[in-house]
């Protein structure tokens, strides 16, 4: 184990077999079909989440943050292991009240160094953040430094990702059901980002062609160091994801695509399809 462990959550939507193969602690949120509740990741795979999403008759699934609890427990863990310090790189705090959980649970290590960073972005924004701070760590860095190097560089993360439909949005919660039944109406396929920590509507285009040109159109600025596509279950992803990297002159086989987990695919919906950058430091 590296001597600076770092930890995610969940809703950065990495999968376990990336996030052991990062040396990421992934602290699972809840997810609720019903009253069945499954740790996301853990009791219920990214796989089995969407065939249950898709369901005829499936109840609408709901989400809940992560407990003091289960982060006191993983805190522990690793430090037992042999881990120095910790640094979590966590969903936003606007979007999820997981980071608060995260604080908490520091307060019971007073005598030990965890860092908490609120990404202040999502599924693979946070994941993205949370891979390139476990590059940090196997290179020797303090969780001071790396800490440090996650916060200056977050707010330059470029995520934009195409729905088939607002109503998600809508159920969990995340736009008013004035908006989404005007974006209905009108047939739109929404595309949406997240500025200053929440999620925002970027464009509003008519049709999925025009969606897909447009997420290409606003992803492609600047000179890329990571890359992750994104998608629920979208059928023309790797299609997509091979336009990307020729638009943004990006090697493919050093791009990652991603399945959106059961955190994030309960506000996002089956279809939803787009991408996430993470520019090179500037300087």
């Amino acid at each position: 184990m590296s001597r600076v462990a770092i930890v995610a959550d969940s809703a950065s939507d990495l999968q376990p077999d990336r996030a052991q193969a990062a040396g990421i602690t992934v602290v699972p949120l809840l997810v609720y079909f019903g009253n069945r509740e499954y740790r996301a990741g853990i009791d219920l795979s990214y796989e089995d989440f969407w065939r249950e999403l898709t369901r005829p008759g499936a109840p609408f699934p709901t989400t809940a943050a992560a407990s003091p609890g289960s982060f006191q427990q993983v805190y522990t863990g690793l430090f037992e292991g042999g881990a120095e310090e910790i640094v979590y790189v966590g969903t936003g705090s606007k979007l999820s009240a997981t980071v608060d959980s995260a604080r908490v649970a520091r307060e019971m290590f007073a005598d030990k160094p965890i860092y908490i960073i609120d990404s202040a972005s999502a599924s693979m924004g946070a994941g993205l953040l949370a891979l390139l701070a476990a590059q940090r760590a196997g290179e020797g860095k303090s969780g001071e430094d790396i800490t440090a190097e996650i916060e200056r560089r977050k707010g330059d993360l470029r995520l934009y990702l195409a729905l088939e439909t607002l109503e998600y949005l809508k159920r969990g919660g995340r736009i008013s059901p004035a908006r989404a039944a005007i974006g209905g109406l009108l047939s739109i396929k929404p595309i949406i980002t997240i500025e200053n920590g929440e999620v925002d509507t970027a464009d509003r285009p008519r049709t999925r062609s025009r969606a897909r040109e447009r997420v290409l159109e606003l992803l492609a600025s600047g000179k890329p160091e990571m890359v992750a596509v994104l998608h629920g279950e979208a059928g023309d992803i790797q299609e997509f994801a091979r336009d990307l990297a020729a638009r943004i002159r990006f090697p493919r086989e050093r791009m990652l695509v991603e399945l959106i987990g059961p955190s994030v695919g309960p506000h996002v919906g089956p279809g939803v399809y787009g991408a996430v950058i993470l520019p090179v430091a500037k300087g």
